[in-house]
């Protein structure tokens, strides 16, 4: 089965869960940047080996498929329509050859996720299907889809009943909960109670390689500059301006700001969901409290049938 693009919208991607074992030689992992969106995709469509999907970033794509499948529609609401017929997202949809999903302006979050059953096939390379912008390999030939674009997908109408799942609420002002360290003893106590007590807002030159945030200035001790170490998902680097950057799917392998915090796994879908101009607040939290909320993966509990 085919998946034809007629209209890309500004950014959508092939992503899966992200391409591991490769940051020595400077390769980010990518992969989804809602990670729970994309899991609770596939989750509906009964995809158990982490296929891939498109992610959407503000506008969704219009899309036209040759074959009948399964599809399930997550993360940010973009209205999505078939052959003009309004669909619900978090709930897995029957599609029959010929039609067309259009995918709007993202209504709630910034990044939508459409899953097809069996996944979206692209070729594999270095263990994903997932596309990193930056060094332009994998999904579609390292870029964002364009125009005329034609996807694989095994396709398939599968024989599992309809399948819904609970919508997570999607803020523009969030709170997220930030493990200290690694290097937060080069803060001074102001700039530390400063980063926990204020808000920040997302910046327009945000992307999926970090979240840019503006706000009040963290202060150092002498300054922010480190000997270049390893770079996790949700690390909170301090620029030598003192402005936060939260980094993402996309990030750098190393860097040489010092890193106040990393953000907790569960919060970060959250922040994925941010369109510029979203309001962030961090709150500290310890090593096992973070270890807690990740034994609770909150995709599995809105999983049920109807």
């Amino acid at each position: 089965m085919k998946l034809h693009i007629l209209n890309p919208g500004p950014q959508t991607t092939v992503q899966d869960r992200g391409r591991f074992g490769y940051m020595a030689y400077g390769i980010a992992p990518s992969g989804a940047m809602d990670q729970a969106a994309y899991e609770a995709a596939n989750e509906l469509l009964g995809n158990r080996n982490g296929e891939a999907v498109l992610e959407a970033t503000l506008l969704g794509p219009t899309v036209q498929f040759d074959g009948d499948c399964v599809i399930a529609l997550t993360g940010a609401d973009m209205g999505a329509l078939l052959d003009g017929v309004p669909l619900e997202t978090y709930c897995s949809h029957q599609v029959r050859a010929g039609q067309t999903l259009t995918m709007g302006l993202a209504k709630t979050g910034c990044r939508g996720y459409l899953a097809v059953s069996g996944g979206v096939d692209v070729p594999v390379v270095m263990g994903s299907r997932s596309t990193n912008l930056k060094c332009q390999l994998g999904g579609m030939e390292g870029r964002a889809l364009k125009r005329g674009d034609v996807l694989e997908a095994a396709g398939g109408i599968p024989a599992a009943r309809k399948k819904t799942a609970e919508k997570p609420e999607l803020s523009q002002s969030v709170t997220v909960r930030v493990i200290p360290g690694p290097q937060d003893d080069l803060f001074t106590k102001r700039g530390l109670e400063t980063l926990w007590s204020s808000t920040y807002t997302v910046s327009t030159s945000s992307d999926r390689m970090g979240l840019r945030l503006e706000g009040p200035t963290v202060e150092t001790v002498s300054g922010s500059d480190i000997v270049s170490d390893g770079i996790a998902f949700g690390a909170i680097q301090v620029t030598s301006a003192g402005q936060p950057i939260i980094l993402m799917a996309d990030r750098q392998t190393t860097g040489g700001y010092a890193k106040v915090g990393t953000v907790c796994s569960a919060d970060l879908p959250k922040l994925a969901q941010l369109k510029p101009g979203g309001i962030v607040q961090m709150k500290p939290i310890s090593v096992q409290e973070a270890q807690g909320l990740l034994r609770k993966p909150r995709w599995l509990a809105w999983l049920h049938r109807s």
